[in-house]
């Protein structure tokens, strides 16, 4: 009522809302732990341990050998921090702020704001684990060496990309169905374990269960990052494209799915639950 009306034009809107979105970040970044340092350290211990993990279990049942030439634990790595960014953008995304949410009574605040937040906050805390655990490797175990550098980085995003469409299919769905849905985004999060292929390379499958892993945008974007990561490595039951077009896909039906629950979504919704 006593606000100043400012006018703003269309440059000095985006700008006002890449701003919303950078704190929005912050906030979901310290929203983890108060302390930013050892939020950082949590999810470094969380990547180490996954990995630690992954190498202990091919010792264990002996499939060291299968993998492809080169440094093993940075194949261990390949698959883990590509997994670990689409899951985790995933149950950040499909969380994150809905339209019945207290936050949506600040005026500039809206559902795309809160999503982007998530999804970056989580590609930062994922990104900076991932630089640490590698620069740790490098420097203190065994020097590394990436064939390709820049398009295993673009793989990567896409990677995150993928779990940003998927999170937002979830999250648009959510709403209509919590505790269905809620189900059926830890189902999805558990069978990604398996069919990721993060655990063994797409060219030593068999035909006849192939199939069973190339629905999965991940898959192929874990197993095309070796190719690019590794100069020994060349896939040939995995496509770039395909995860391109699945992720482009994803966005958009999560985005018309979003619009059109926050146009119906209602805080009396979950009242008899």
């Amino acid at each position: 009522m006593f606000r100043t009306q400012v006018k703003r034009t269309h440059v000095t809107s985006a700008f006002g809302m890449l701003e919303l979105i950078f704190h929005g970040a912050v906030r979901h970044v310290r929203k983890q732990h108060g302390n930013a340092v050892i939020g950082l350290l949590m999810s470094i211990v969380q990547s180490v341990l996954m990995v630690a993990i992954m190498v202990f279990m091919f010792d264990l049942l002996g499939m060291r050998g299968a993998a492809l030439r080169g440094d093993f634990v940075l194949y261990i790595m390949s698959g883990v921090f590509n997994f670990a960014t689409h899951a985790k953008t995933l149950s950040a995304v499909s969380k994150s702020d809905g339209p019945t949410s207290a936050m949506m009574k600040h005026s500039p605040m809206n559902t795309i704001v809160s999503i982007s937040s998530a999804a970056l906050g989580t590609l930062y805390l994922q990104t900076l684990s991932a630089g640490v655990i590698l620069f740790v490797y490098h420097a203190l175990w065994v020097p590394i060496t990436i064939y390709q550098p820049v398009p295993v980085i673009g793989i990567y995003m896409l990677s995150w990309a993928s779990g940003i469409g998927v999170g937002m299919i979830f999250k648009a769905a959510t709403p209509w169905q919590p505790e269905f849905f809620s189900i059926a985004t830890s189902i999805y999060a558990r069978a990604n374990m398996i069919f990721s292929g993060k655990m063994f390379l797409a060219n030593t499958m068999p035909s006849s269960r192939l199939h069973y892993y190339t629905w999965n945008p991940l898959f192929h974007s874990i197993d095309q990052t070796r190719g690019y990561m590794f100069q020994n490595y060349h896939p040939h039951n995995s496509s770039i494209e395909y995860t391109i077009w699945v992720t482009f896909a994803l966005i958009v039906i999560g985005l018309m799915g979003e619009n059109y629950t926050r146009k119906h979504a209602s805080a009396s919704w979950s009242a008899g639950r």
